[in-house]
């Protein structure tokens, strides 16, 4: 048991590093977004000067980059709650769930998320979450 402990404290604090960078990396399309907005309010015109084309691009800029800023620092929140959750050993699935997104984020997210699952399907950490009943305490 003393292990499971020790790997879930791991886990967690490796949660919260995995969240921090999700978060910094969802910074990057802030450029992105300021160059939208800067051609809808006219302040950067595209050449050849079609009023169309800007407005197009901007909002594509705008868009693109608002999607993907939403979803990084939304998936960074869940990374980092499931590092919470690790640690309160609480909501086994969603911890199971958010390893199994990480396993996209390659390389750290995919190591972070293979080990998640490893130690999370274990009998005796189900247990620590109260996943499972007495039967599988007394097997350990």
């Amino acid at each position: 048991m003393n292990d499971d402990v020790q790997h879930l404290k791991l886990l967690c604090i490796f949660h919260y590093v995995v969240a921090g960078i999700t978060t910094v990396i969802g910074c990057f399309p802030i450029i992105h977004l300021v160059f939208g907005i800067a051609v809808l309010s006219g302040r950067i015109s595209p050449e050849p000067n079609d009023p169309i084309a800007a407005s197009f691009m901007g909002w594509m800029f705008t868009g693109i980059a608002g999607v993907m800023i939403t979803a990084m620092w939304s998936f960074a929140i869940s990374v980092a709650f499931a590092g919470r959750c690790l640690q309160q050993r609480r909501r086994w699935t969603f911890c199971l769930v958010v390893a199994g997104l990480e396993c996209m984020m390659m390389p750290l997210g995919t190591v972070l998320g293979v080990f998640t699952i490893i130690v999370l399907l274990r009998p005796s950490v189900r247990y620590l979450f109260g996943e499972v009943g007495d039967s599988a305490a007394s097997a350990h």
